[in-house]
């Protein structure tokens, strides 16, 4: 009897007898299912405040042990999935940039973000955001996916909004911001990504997303 019909036959047996089966936990320890606890945080120090963010060294009592956390506060930010479709519905162009990041040591092609301003709605960030880095305007704006970028020390939220319908305008990047915006087939950057090309997350996720949606849409259909 193979390992899959043994925890079969396992599982009736316990069912029969009325025993809850416990849940299997491979490569690791079987414990018992527990409600998550509250998580109190006991003190918070501001460590260090910069222009972009903020660190925190936060003192928290989680499930009855006290831990230290350093996290990096951050105001949130817009992602924009720019979408122009005028030429090939099946095979749209996406609005690229190329800028340097100092962080990672290399020129990363991704798609246009930018930081939320305190209290700054999202949809009103990423208008904004879109027209001072590429110029461009869209007529059609429409929520994608929210996640935290590295929730394990970095508290910062991104928005991803598909924006479509564009009218090229005049950018208005800050004097920090030196970019090359391309016009790249979703064809194209879908096989860069296939290649490991592409190595920022917020372009991999929005694209591969929207990928994704598009196709379960025209099956639909």
């Amino acid at each position: 009897m193979g390992r899959k019909e043994a925890l079969r036959a396992k599982e009736k047996e316990q069912t029969s007898s009325g025993k809850k089966a416990a849940p299997e936990v491979t490569g690791g320890k079987r414990q018992a299912a527990q409600a998550r606890s509250k998580v109190d945080v006991i003190s918070s120090k501001l460590s260090y405040e910069g222009p972009l963010f903020r660190v925190h060294t936060d003192e928290i009592l989680e499930n009855g042990r006290k831990v230290s956390r350093d996290v990096v506060r951050h105001n949130g930010s817009v992602v924009i999935l720019a979408i122009d479709d005028t030429k090939s519905k099946r095979d749209p162009m996406i609005v690229m940039e190329r800028q340097y990041r100092h962080a990672a040591k290399e020129y990363l092609l991704e798609v246009p973000a930018g930081k939320m301003e305190a209290g700054e709605d999202a949809l009103a960030g990423a208008k904004r955001e879109l027209l001072e880095e590429t110029g461009f305007k869209a007529k059609r704006w429409r929520k994608m996916v929210r996640y935290f970028a590295s929730p394990g020390f970095l508290g910062e939220f991104m928005q991803v909004f598909i924006a479509e319908g564009l009218t090229l305008g005049e950018a208005q990047p800050e004097y920090d911001e030196q970019l090359e915006i391309e016009m790249i087939p979703l064809s194209k950057l879908l096989s860069m990504i296939e290649e490991g090309k592409i190595h920022d997350g917020k372009t991999l996720i929005s694209v591969m997303l929207y990928e994704r949606l598009r196709r379960a849409g025209q099956k639909k259909n």
